[in-house]
């Protein structure tokens, strides 16, 4: 039975979520639509996913959701998004981190268009959201979310690249919340395996990965969002941490 959810815990607070169009960011997005909050989804490509999701927060609230477009590697990019948000909604309370690249680059085969996507994506990018983000956060004692992975900890097997820039994104949460107190709040999740990458995957490999866990199972999007709606509502005292969300595959 999906858990019932206070649609007034949110109530008028204002969230951006980058890369909320589709996948557990979709579904974060849903998540705290569900408890209130009006909602600007950031996507890149995934226009037809992010006007649908829109689409159907507006038929629930009017004027719950917006859209805004965005290569997030473009050095304009954080502040028009925050720009966007304040336009829409005049206040924002909470950012997340959500959107993030992820494909294999073997030692011998990296390229630097690699790196800098990938640390782009997954490092730079939250970095400098979060630095424009931060005046308006701060008016509102707001919250930043940025969602890491296990990986962050424990490299996975032919992603150096995206590893090192998940443990740079561990460090900067860690490091924002020492920055933006007292009146920000910084913290990550940490996902396990709750979706499988998009293509092909052994399923050879998925068992081991599944094996590996403490629980013997996969979570789902749903796990990572009410994670995220935790953090938004019931964690006032709770900054600087990374909440891992794998089913115990980190232990």
């Amino acid at each position: 039975m999906k858990p019932s959810i206070d649609n007034s815990a949110l109530r008028d607070q204002v969230v951006l979520i980058t890369g909320g169009a589709r996948r557990v960011g979709a579904e974060i997005a849903r998540t705290l639509h569900a408890a209130g909050a009006n909602i600007l989804i950031h996507y890149r490509s995934s226009a037809a996913a992010a006007i649908t999701l829109a689409d159907q927060f507006n038929q629930a609230r009017p004027h719950s959701a917006a859209i805004h477009a965005a290569h997030l590697s473009t050095a304009e990019a954080p502040e028009k998004l925050v720009a966007a948000t304040l336009l829409e909604y005049g206040r924002l309370d909470i950012l997340i981190n959500n959107a993030s690249s992820f494909y294999p680059t073997p030692v011998g085969q990296i390229t630097l268009p690699q790196w800098d996507d990938l640390m782009g994506s997954n490092l730079k990018a939250p970095l400098f959201l979060s630095q424009a983000a931060a005046p308006s956060l701060a008016k509102q004692r707001g919250l930043i979310i940025n969602m890491i992975d296990i990986h962050a900890l424990r490299p996975l097997k032919a992603h150096p690249v995206y590893s090192a820039a998940k443990a740079g994104l561990a460090m900067l949460t860690r490091a924002l919340a020492r920055e933006l107190g007292p009146d920000i709040r910084v913290n990550g999740i940490a996902p396990g395996p709750v979706l499988w990458p998009e293509g092909d995957m052994d399923e050879e490999l998925k068992r081991e990965i599944i094996d590996k866990t403490a629980l013997k199972r996969h979570g789902t999007p749903q796990d990572i969002a009410r994670t995220a709606l935790f953090l938004a509502k019931d964690a006032p005292y709770i900054t600087g941490q990374i909440i891992a969300v794998d089913g115990g595959r980190s232990i």
